[in-house]
């Protein structure tokens, strides 16, 4: 019985990571671009993939065209590798590749993820891939897609910073939770996907190469290694991540970490757990060894 690996390279009727050759040659010239312009949108040709658009066809198309057959993949789908979303994902790239997949962060080469960044900080040689639903920052400020593009080109966010402003005149802060604005480069505002704001200040001078694709929206742009990610905020209203109060998880400790909040309704408390599985589990691992 041949191999999942033996079996890929047209011998059983697709091509290696399911995508033809020259689709996957326009995806990584699209990536080299948003390389070079760091925080910019670059509209490329999606794919038909054997999933629904809005499941992270995006993510999958830039995974599926860069992933080689020594890499080690890891997906996430807010910090869970055994979410429906990730399972299945992970599980077709298997079939389509044949390369090695893990749980540990640390092993991964390529993570692909859905609105979470790992808490363990991610290496030089780690590239780590967003699935994003809605590219466009200032869709909440102006519905034309035209009249976006010359707002970018010409770098006029005014009508973003009245959007924040009025924000803070009716909820008395900025109340933006997932997807919070960033400025990358110093130049572009950019939508970091539905990650929390704990994870913004990872995206900051990170080590690793981060790229985003929406597949429905068809646009991939990316966060260099070493480029600064500054999350828009006022002087007198500055930038701040969740607050947990104090809680810690309930699971392994820690009191470092994102966390998932938990209601028992019928006991009537709150239970709080890690987002990120694995850091979790090693934490606990630590504390079992200790």
């Amino acid at each position: 019985m041949n191999s999942a690996a033996e079996k890929i390279d047209g011998k059983n009727g697709y091509n290696f990571a399911f995508l033809d050759e020259n689709a996957k040659k326009e995806i990584r010239r699209r990536i080299l671009k948003a390389i070079s312009i760091p925080g910019y949108q670059v509209p490329f040709g999606s794919r038909e993939l054997p999933i629904a658009r809005g499941w992270g066809t995006g993510g999958l198309q830039i995974t599926l065209s860069i992933i080689g057959k020594s890499d080690i993949l890891k997906v996430i789908d807010q910090g869970c590798d055994d979410s429906v979303n990730a399972v299945n994902i992970r599980r077709f790239i298997k079939s389509v590749t044949g390369v090695e997949m893990t749980t540990d962060t640390e092993r991964a080469t390529l993570v692909q993820t859905r609105h979470r960044i790992p808490e363990k900080p991610l290496t030089k040689d780690q590239v780590i891939i967003f699935q994003v639903p809605f590219p466009e920052p200032l869709r909440t400020v102006e519905p034309s897609e035209a009249e976006t593009r010359r707002m970018h080109a010409e770098a006029d966010y005014s009508r973003m910073w009245l959007y924040l402003y009025e924000d803070i005149v009716k909820c008395g802060e900025i109340s933006i939770g997932a997807r919070y604005p960033v400025f990358v480069n110093n130049r572009y505002i950019m939508d970091p996907s539905p990650i929390p704001r704990w994870d913004i200040e990872k995206l900051n001078n990170s080590e690793c190469l981060n790229l985003f694709c929406a597949g429905r929206e068809k646009r991939i742009y990316a966060i260099p290694p070493r480029t600064s990610v500054k999350p828009l905020e006022f002087e007198d209203f500055r930038f701040r991540i969740e607050d947990f109060k104090g809680n810690k998880c309930e699971k392994c400790g820690s009191a470092n970490s994102y966390l998932d909040e938990t209601i028992d309704e019928a006991a009537g408390t709150r239970h709080y757990y890690c987002s990120d599985a694995d850091y979790c589990e090693k934490n606990l691992n630590n504390a079992v060894r200790k």
